[in-house]
């Protein structure tokens, strides 16, 4: 941690906690629904895992930031053929904290197809897109006040002439230093919804790990914990909500013995990357382009990661010994993505004696060939952008300095031997009311339970093709303000 932590927030040192709602993790789902719950004067107590880290104390896609901020020190594997490495948050304010702000409203048609093939209640794409309105003025999300990175320019200039639709991704950033956009300021949860839950009088509780679920039947009586030293606590509440994450939502339900429709539905959207060298320096080690290249939506995406001299180094790695000439040049190289809307699926299993789940995700074979033309397309589109060469991220990939290259590359491609990698995870509880493929009902209540609800990317029936944060402060809002009115109206 760094300084003197916000008032509210304390590190779990007692061994029995009691409270009237349990809210279990604090990012883009739970911060928003302690904001509310507590806004309606509800006791609540938020429980993370990690610390609180003050904005601006760790550099960006830092291996101190993989440290102190991201679960199992940045990345986590789905087993599959082939693997599919995840990253996820692990501090207050959880993924919103470590990704790059950009913010996308889901689409008016996939918010019906869910209502429809789900069977979810009072679910009207209107209301949901008005409490999209209130997120936005409250994350602050706009576009970069001035000018843009070289890095996201290559985006832009790419498809402009390869005629292909792009645009720049807005983002929930403030610019207080006279609209430097090298200076601007993420609104995650840390600085928006969980100060709002605190001024309200929530608490939250941090290094608090929930083991489990203590359950009498059908309803949830207390929480687990272990405290940061080794010793065991408990929370005893009215109502848990919990907001762990895709991952670890449903593992804590398994672990609690809550059965049904939990952790057999992980939909992701995974990623195949390269890295392009420029003939003039163009890495921002730590920052992202804006620019996205949406011509094939909803089945395919084109974006920039991150590229730190370290990222560009682990994207060569697949094929070091014809790539590793290129690593001396980091300065002049950058690294980007195809991402597909999945397919397949995965499984998350939580097992006897494991502190973590067993997660495996299966490929399509549709799934497989988009990435290999997903690949092949970014490649193009480096080269159309001003690329002097590009390097794909996958074993025995021939570097691409020309058309002819690129059609080189798509023949060479296997998924197999590719680094896919995603961070997307959702639709491990997906909520709606047909229960032999939902876990929770139109609100997020878990089938068959009385008081644990979910209510984080684990609801959302499938992957939005999307980034989800902004699906996911919505669905938490509508069903933290369901759950207010429902206990207003048995009081009266």
């Amino acid at each position: 941690m760094s300084g003197a932590l916000p008032a509210g927030v304390q590190v779990l040192d007692d061994t029995t906690v009691e409270t009237d709602v349990l809210v279990i993790g604090s990012g883009a789902g739970g911060a928003t629904t302690a904001s509310v719950l507590a806004a309606a004067g509800i006791d609540v107590v938020i429980a993370e895992e990690g610390d609180w880290v003050e904005q601006g104390s760790v550099v960006p896609f830092s291996l101190d930031q993989m440290d102190r901020q991201y679960r199992a020190g940045g990345v986590t594997v789905a087993l599959g053929f082939p693997s599919i490495a995840y990253t996820e948050g692990r501090c207050a304010g959880g993924g919103t904290e470590v990704n790059s702000g950009l913010y996308w409203r889901p689409p008016g048609e996939l918010l019906e197809r869910w209502r429809h093939d789900f069977r979810i209640s009072d679910f009207a794409p209107d209301d949901l897109l008005a409490i999209a309105d209130e997120v936005e003025q409250a994350i602050n999300v706009r576009t970069v006040p001035a000018g843009h990175s070289a890095q996201s320019e290559v985006l832009r200039s790419g498809a402009a002439r390869l005629g292909w639709r792009h645009g720049e991704v807005p983002r929930w950033m403030t610019y207080p230093h006279g609209d430097d956009p090298a200076r601007g300021e993420r609104q995650s949860m840390t600085r928006t919804y969980l100060p709002r839950a605190l001024a309200s009088g929530a608490r939250l509780l941090t290094r608090c790990r929930i083991d489990r679920l203590v359950m009498d039947g059908g309803r949830a009586v207390e929480a687990r914990t272990t405290l940061d030293d080794g010793r065991s606590g408990r929370i005893r509440f009215r109502e848990v909500i919990v907001c762990a994450g895709a991952i670890h939502t449903p593992a804590l339900l398994q672990r609690s013995g809550i059965k049904g429709h939990i952790g057999r539905t992980l939909a992701v959207h995974p990623t195949v990357k390269l890295a392009a060298r420029f003939p003039e320096a163009i890495n921002v080690p730590d920052d992202v382009p804006v620019h996205q290249v949406k011509e094939f939506t909803p089945h395919l995406s084109f974006g920039g990661s991150a590229s730190n001299p370290g990222l560009v180094a682990l994207s060569l790695l697949d094929n070091w010994a014809s790539f590793r000439r290129a690593v001396t040049d980091w300065p002049r190289m950058s690294v980007y993505y195809a991402a597909i809307t999945s397919e397949g699926t995965g499984r998350v299993v939580s097992l006897p004696g494991m502190r973590d789940p067993l997660v495996t995700y299966r490929l399509t074979a549709r799934d497989k060939a988009l990435l290999g033309s997903g690949l092949a397309r970014l490649a193009l589109l480096m080269l159309e952008g001003g690329a002097e060469e590009v390097f794909p991220s996958f074993k025995g990939a021939p570097s691409v300095t020309s058309r002819r290259d690129v059609g080189t590359l798509s023949r060479s491609f296997s998924a197999s031997r590719a680094s896919v990698m995603t961070v997307h995870l959702c639709g491990t509880v997906p909520m709606g009311e047909v229960t032999e493929r939902c876990g929770a009902d139109s609100f997020g209540r878990v089938h068959g339970c009385t008081n644990v609800r979910v209510n984080d990317a684990s609801l959302l029936p499938t992957a939005p093709g999307v980034n989800p944060q902004a699906s996911v402060m919505m669905f938490a809002i509508r069903n933290a303000r369901h759950l207010v009115d429902q206990r207003s109206s048995h009081v009266r």
